[in-house]
Order: structure tokens, then C-alpha cells, then sequence
């Protein structure tokens, strides 16, 4: 009878350690709040990541924004400890004007940024004068110059940093296309007024519009987004793991058969 007792007992601490090591790698972090834009990064988080992360013990809050601003600042201020939602060049300028100290950790699958029809269904129907909406951030500004550029709508100065490049860098406006600067979000709702559209990936899927239905993707790898936390809980142990949590093969896997046509994180290769 004793042996079982103290049998019972070892099995019953061993069960125990089993499942402490189930847990959160870093006990001090209960909870962990991930910001995204609306749509695809959302879906990531809700329907693969949190998952994955709250069996090891974590509880996950996911805020969504209509907005490319309050997820940097949320993020700094500390009512975010991770946000999704940005390619590199827009945080390397964002954090540079705002002051931040901010790290790029992981990225994710990512829709390309891509023109999409508007009054007119086909980019043979471009005319002198045509309408292009087109994101009124910096970043994506430049990445929009950028694809009339390879398309021969507009011509740009040589010499210039695609990734920086403004209305004063247009050498020539061959279509004498009329460009509209409008905040991400309303780009889709856009598309009624305007020829053409160009849409970021994340906006076009969260508005129901289909990838497929693009007229012409950016060709460019170097706008991948990633995932970013604040310099000083970069390699904290939570952390770690949420960068773990989007290099899993369960996430890969999921997002590989959700996400076709997306543009992957290049370790992934």
C-alpha cells in the first residue's frame, strides 16, 4: 500500500511538472495585447495565434485599428505589447519622426499592395486624365509611385529611393494621371469615385474585395510586414515566444492554405 502511495505521489508531481512546462515560458506576463489593422492580421491572430499561444498559458487581447498612427504610438506608450500591421520602411521612417524605440521581430504573410479597378475595369481603359486613389502615407505613397512607374503611367527622377519617393520626384505624369491621397481605410469605399484604386492587401481582403481581382501587384519583396515590440522587451521571454508562435509549423501550415498569393515571410523559404 505504501508503495502505491508514493508511486501515486510521483506520478502525481511528475503530472504536475508535465504541466507547468505547458505554460508560459515567462510567468510574470499573464496577459499579451497584439494590435492590428482590421482584416487579415486580426484573422492571423484570433484564428491561429492566440490559439497557439493560450496553450502555453497565455491570455491574448487582440485591438484592431482603422489606422497606420495609434498602432506605433499604442505600442510605445505600452497599451500594446506587439502590433502587425507594417512593412519596415514605414516604421524606420515613422519611428524616426515620433521619436520611438521600437523592433521589427517577426514578419507574417502579406497581401501586396495592388491597383484595383474602379470606373474603369481594365488598365488598357487609362486615359489622359484618369483618377487613381492612391494611400496618403508616406510609405505606401511612395510604394503607389512606384508601380505607375513600372506600369509607364508616370515617369520618376533617376537616381531617386523607391522606397521615399513623393509627388516632387515624378518627372513626368505620362497618363497625366490625377493621384488622390486618401487615408488606407477608405480606399476601398473609393473605388465608386475614382478610375482606379490602389489598396493595401490587409484593407482589400477586410472589405470582402478578392486579391485575384487586382489589375496589377507590386512586384517588390521588400514590403513584407512585420510584427514589432518595444526595443526593451525584444528578447524578453514572452516574446520570444510570440515570435515563435508566428515561425510555428501550425501557423505556417494554416496560413500557407488561407493565404494563397500572399508574399511570405522570407525565413519561411
Amino acid at each position: 500500500m505504501r508503495r502505491f502511495v508514493i508511486k501515486a505521489l510521483a506520478a502525481s508531481v511528475l503530472g504536475l511538472a508535465v504541466a507547468g512546462s505547458a505554460l508560459a515560458a515567462d510567468p510574470s506576463k499573464k496577459e499579451i495585447v497584439i494590435g492590428t489593422t482590421v482584416g487579415d492580421f486580426g484573422d492571423m491572430v484570433k484564428q491561429s495565434i492566440k490559439p497557439i499561444l493560450e496553450k502555453q498559458g497565455y491570455s491574448v487581447k487582440l485591438v484592431e485599428f482603422t489606422d497606420y498612427v495609434r498602432p506605433n504610438l499604442a505600442l510605445q506608450e505600452g497599451s500594446l505589447d506587439v502590433n502587425v500591421f507594417q512593412h519596415k520602411p514605414y516604421l524606420d521612417n515613422f519611428a524616426k519622426e515620433h521619436k520611438l524605440t521600437l523592433a521589427p521581430v517577426f514578419q507574417v504573410p502579406t497581401a501586396p499592395l495592388g491597383i484595383y479597378p474602379g470606373k474603369l475595369k481594365s488598365l488598357k481603359d487609362v486615359k489622359p486624365g484618369s483618377s487613381l486613389a492612391a494611400p496618403n502615407d508616406p510609405s505606401n505613397f511612395a510604394r503607389a509611385l512606384v508601380m505607375l512607374n513600372d506600369l509607364g503611367w508616370i515617369k520618376l527622377k533617376p537616381g531617386i529611393d523607391p522606397l521615399t519617393a513623393s509627388e516632387h520626384d515624378i518627372a513626368q505624369n505620362v497618363k497625366n494621371i490625377k493621384i488622390v491621397p486618401l487615408e488606407a481605410a477608405q480606399l476601398p469605399r473609393s473605388r465608386n469615385d475614382v478610375d482606379f484604386a490602389v489598396i493595401n492587401g490587409n484593407y482589400a481582403t477586410s472589405s470582402g474585395i478578392k486579391l485575384t481581382e487586382a489589375v496589377y501587384q507590386e512586384k517588390s519583396y521588400a514590403y513584407v510586414n512585420w510584427g514589432v515590440v518595444r526595443a526593451a522587451d525584444a528578447k524578453k521571454a514572452w516574446a520570444k515566444d510570440v515570435v515563435a508562435a508566428y515561425n510555428s509549423n501550425e501557423f505556417k501550415a494554416w496560413a500557407k492554405q488561407k493565404y494563397v498569393g500572399y508574399k511570405l515571410p522570407a525565413n519561411w523559404k
